[in-house]
């Protein structure tokens, strides 16, 4: 009964966590991703020191919220895919294409520069991290976790834990930095400003400048729309799933994910699907249930010497990809303020934009760190399977 109720409380907690982002602005500014994680931290220190859960319900729980987590995943995927339109991006914004660009460049070189420093240091799957890696520095999270599911053999589950919390201690810092004015250093470093006609300006582009506007988000005229655009991610994953028995006699989550993503691509570009209300909303609502259990897995015990070596080596890789993301945006001469948010896109995720964009006072960007985030959703999964293939060979 305890791990139902759990498991209720997580699928519910996003209706809570929205609520109060759409009433407080203190909230907005904070951001939904953000107050999912605190949720789940508690529930982890809950776990951890209270012995909530006896050692057969430990083991439901974890069964039924991996399950919950891989199903979140897999309909968010298409639902925050659908309404981008990638052609109108490449045509109206080609800084943002160069600061995109520029920035899956700097992580591969990051990740395999990092792969080779770091070869002999005793880190088990150390390719499968280096993979997972640079999902993450494309796509935050969710392509992190996506690429653990794809990848075989698969990675430890504590090794994929460790990881992503070392991420975590040094992404949430640097947001911080940022937020609170850091971004006046890449000002310096950038001092480019980007004459480009952005979307928002024109009054013909159906890109929207707002991200997590839920408001009328049940109503008779948006739900049922909504609903159409969450069955379709169904039947994505329906043929994804079909593919994969049909190929691998089984449910290869690496056939299934990458399916769903090209899918999901294809459709973006029919106008009617592009143009379906609030799927990237309800896709954040999946987001949300995802987070709160990544962060629920949260443990502090598994802090040891191993936990200092894989710390380090996700450090020399996050901080290898930005200096070299920075260093091409200068020679190609992308701006600070555009440089800021695609740091804060690739790493995190399009939500995470607006409280940067807000501190910068530089709504122009806005836009452009959408695109470069949703823009790495899409492709960040093919990059990091590609990578772990590639450092396969050595």
């Amino acid at each position: 009964m305890k791990v139902i109720l759990i498991l209720l409380f997580i699928v519910l907690t996003p209706v809570l966590i929205i609520t109060i982002f759409r009433k407080y602005k203190v909230a907005k500014s904070i951001g939904t991703v953000i107050m999912a994680f605190a949720v789940g931290i508690l529930l982890s220190f809950l776990f951890s020191f209270t012995h909530f859960f006896s050692e057969s319900e430990t083991v439901s729980f974890n069964n039924n919220a991996n399950l919950l987590m891989e199903i979140s995943v897999i309909l968010a995927i298409p639902l925050m895919l659908f309404s981008s339109d990638f052609r109108l991006w490449a045509k109206s914004l080609p800084k943002t294409v160069t600061a995109l660009c520029t920035g899956f460049v700097a992580v591969v070189l990051a990740v395999i520069a990092s792969f080779f420093l770091f070869q002999n240091s005793g880190i088990d799957s150390l390719a499968q991290l280096g993979s997972m890696m640079s999902g993450f520095y494309t796509g935050g999270n969710v392509n992190y976790f996506a690429i653990s599911r794809m990848i075989e053999p698969k990675p430890d589950e504590n090794l994929i834990l460790l990881a992503y919390t070392s991420e975590m201690i040094i992404v949430f810092p640097f947001i911080i930095f940022l937020t609170a004015g850091g971004y006046k250093l890449f000002r310096y470093l950038l001092p480019f400003k980007d004459k480009t006609k952005i979307a928002e300006d024109n009054p013909n582009d159906n890109v929207k400048a707002e991200v997590e506007n839920y408001d009328k988000m049940l109503s008779k005229k948006i739900f049922p729309k909504t609903m159409l655009a969450l069955l379709l991610s169904i039947v994505f994953f329906a043929i994804g799933a079909g593919l994969s028995l049909l190929i691998t006699g089984k449910l290869n989550e690496l056939v299934i994910i990458l399916t769903i993503t090209t899918l999901a691509i294809s459709a973006s570009f029919y106008k009617k699907i592009r143009l379906l209300p609030k799927t990237f909303e309800l896709g954040m609502f999946f987001i949300l249930i995802f987070s709160v259990i990544v962060a629920s897995k949260f443990d502090i015990t598994m802090l040891n010497s191993n936990a200092l070596t894989i710390f380090s080596f996700v450090m020399c890789i996050t901080l290898f990809a930005i200096l070299l993301h920075c260093i091409f945006c200068r020679i190609f001469k992308v701006s600070g303020d555009l440089f800021s948010v695609a740091i804060v896109a690739l790493l995190c995720s399009p939500p995470f934009v607006p409280p940067v964009v807000a501190a910068m006072g530089n709504r122009k960007v806005l836009i452009s760190g959408i695109t470069i985030g949703l823009v790495g959703y899409a492709l960040g999964n093919y990059l990091g399977v590609g990578l772990f293939y590639l450092l396969g060979l050595f």
